[in-house]
This record gives C-alpha cells, sequence and structure tokens, in this order.
C-alpha cells in the first residue's frame, strides 16, 4: 500500500499553475517554429505537438486535483 501523502497547499498550486501557464506558452511558440519550419510531419515537429497534448492533459488532471483538495470558485480554472 501506498502511504497517504500529503496534497499541495493552495499557494503552492497557484505557483505550480503560473510556472505551467509559462511553460505551455513557451512550449507552444517554439512548437509554432518547428513546425513552421519543418513541417507538422516532421517527428521533431510530432513531439512538440504530443508534448502540447500531454501538457493539456497534465493541466487537467492537475485541475481535478485541485478541485477536489479545495473545492470552490477560487480554483475553478487555476490550471485550463
Amino acid at each position: 500500500m501506498r502511504p497517504e501523502t500529503d496534497p499541495l497547499t493552495l499557494e503552492e498550486h497557484l505557483q505550480l499553475s503560473r510556472e505551467i501557464r509559462a511553460a505551455r506558452v513557451r512550449m507552444r511558440e517554439l512548437c509554432d517554429v518547428v513546425v513552421g519550419a519543418y513541417g507538422p510531419n516532421n517527428r521533431a515537429a510530432f513531439i512538440f505537438l504530443r508534448v502540447l497534448d500531454d501538457m493539456d492533459r497534465l493541466c487537467q488532471n492537475l485541475q481535478a486535483q485541485v478541485s477536489e483538495d479545495y473545492p470552490g470558485p477560487d480554483v475553478e480554472h487555476l490550471y485550463v
């Protein structure tokens, strides 16, 4: 059995969401450069697009977690 862990604090979620949003913006910019240069069928461009999809999935999961940890309107759109 996995031992229980302490959830992130609301402040930690706020900081994490800011960092992830900034990383998503930067990754999208870099993806646009690579896709623009090599096209969407290029292997590197394809991986960039997958990473962006995975980051979106991560944000959805983190949003579900923060909503469970701290229910209420203050966290409704923290990650998404």
